[in-house]
């Protein structure tokens, strides 16, 4: 029973190794692991009903589903990075989810929580994704650097955050599927200790979260 587990869940992942369109490198893309793992639960629940008919049956659902997954959030991110080139937004997979790294050059100026005219066109065409697939929610968090303290950071972060979300709602994504918070400078992504390094960490991030 094991050996046809780990058959189906080999077939899975040899079946969706792909090449990078960016690095040019084959790799096993993001579809392929929901593949891989949705057919070993699959695989694993079936067979615990139906012994090895209801591990293949299990499999090939769980697989399907996994795939769906994968596939559903990998073409937003192929979306994304069409629309978003030469932004200066970096769109990252990040497990199941995308995600969106919006740098403080493009929305907000330092300890402000006016946007910026040119985050407009950033966050118009993410809404055009956003709606197009609408089975995603998504969670906006606001970052600061490590100057001053929390009191004031976690608030400011959290009105860019609230004020990103607000212009989203504005271009019809529907407000249920919007989440924000402020981080304050939480989570850094650079160093703290230089200038370049400060203004890496203000951003605005948007996570694309699967919620089928």
């Amino acid at each position: 029973m094991k050996k046809i587990i780990l058959s189906l869940v080999a077939v899975c992942f040899l079946n969706a190794c792909a090449t990078d369109p960016y690095s040019g490198e084959s790799k096993v893309a993001k579809t392929a692991w929901g593949t891989g793992i949705g057919a070993a639960v699959g695989a694993g629940v079936g067979a615990l009903i139906g012994g090895e008919k209801g591990a293949l049956i299990g499999a090939g659902i769980g697989g399907a589903a996994g795939a769906a997954t994968g596939g559903y959030m990998d073409i937003q991110a192929s979306k994304l990075r069409e629309k978003l080139a030469g932004t200066g937004v970096q769109v990252l997979r990040d497990g199941d989810n995308v995600r969106l790294i919006m740098p403080n050059s493009i929305t907000f100026d330092t300890n402000n929580d006016v946007m910026k005219t040119s985050a407009n066109q950033v966050l118009d065409s993410v809404a055009i994704v956003a709606n197009e697939y609408d089975k995603t929610n998504l969670q906006i968090i606001g970052y600061t650097d490590s100057s001053g303290n929390d009191k004031i950071n976690i608030p400011l972060s959290q009105r860019r955050a609230i004020s990103v979300a607000n212009y989203l709602a504005l271009r019809g994504v529907n407000a249920s599927r919007l989440h924000a918070m402020g981080a304050g400078a939480s989570n850094p992504i650079a160093s703290n200790q230089t200038e370049s390094g400060k203004a890496q960490n203000r951003r605005v991030e948007i996570m694309l979260i699967n919620a089928q």
